[in-house]
């Protein structure tokens, strides 16, 4: 993809580095904004809104976490970023990971990231869905099945996205974890229920230099709703 069909913001003074920020599924540059403009007097910020959301073009095909780690150091090529500092909030935080065991990076915060498929049992509903893909008279019934059983971020998607979406919560990350050379901070909510605290914890753990950061009583967009403490923290980190 070229930079004409991405929609971002390059703004702040390159004395210290380069951070980019990652959004999250379904959001866009908004999400992030308010991370970059208490550090543009030291950093150069970059946000994009990543293919697929906001105002930047679809990917071509469907893409899972390498295609758009892959994207991101092209498009950050592009733009001359060779050592950035990663901030992803879920999907973007995925993104973070593949990318920080993959290409130079200088450090790498996640909020409220997942890194590995969900363990779930075999529900009723998939169980119906299943029977009726291989069913050939019922197969015009599972359109209908996923539109009312399909999640939200599922269920608004274009079907390119919706093929990339299956592919990224599918992805182990793990063994990306762990080859992370660089120092990685966590800050995650104790009452998420998309990514449960137990993950960061075991994320913590395979980490080789990473530390977690507890939001006692948020959940998902923990790193919003503190938005202050948020700030204070990377300040810290970053410094």
């Amino acid at each position: 993809m070229n930079l004409k069909d991405i929609n971002y913001v390059d703004y702040g003074k390159n004395i210290k580095g380069t951070i980019v920020l990652l959004h999250g599924w379904g959001q866009n540059i908004q999400m992030m904004d308010m991370l970059g403009h208490p550090f543009e007097s030291e950093f150069r910020i970059i946000i994009l809104d990543l293919p697929g959301f906001g105002e930047s073009k679809e990917p071509p095909s469907f893409w899972g976490v390498t295609e758009y780690t892959t994207f991101l150091h092209d498009f950050l090529t592009k733009l001359k970023v060779s050592n950035p500092i990663l901030i992803g909030h879920s999907f973007g935080g995925r993104i973070a990971i593949n990318y920080a065991s993959r290409f130079k990076t200088e450090k790498v915060v996640l909020l409220s990231a997942p890194f590995r498929p969900k363990k779930k049992k075999i529900s009723l509903k998939v169980r119906i869905y299943k029977l009726a893909k291989k069913i050939k008279f019922l197969k015009p019934f599972t359109n209908y099945l996923r539109n009312k059983w399909g999640s939200t971020d599922y269920k608004n998607a274009s079907e390119i996205m919706r093929g990339s979406l299956v592919k990224i919560v599918n992805e182990d990350l793990t063994e990306n974890a762990k080859k992370i050379e660089v120092p990685v901070l966590l800050i995650y909510g104790t009452l998420d229920k998309d990514v449960p605290l137990k993950e960061a914890i075991y994320l913590e753990t395979i980490l080789k230099d990473g530390g977690l950061v507890k939001y006692n009583g948020f959940g998902h967009y923990a790193y919003l709703e503190n938005l202050n403490q948020t700030i204070n923290i990377l300040k810290n980190f970053l410094s």
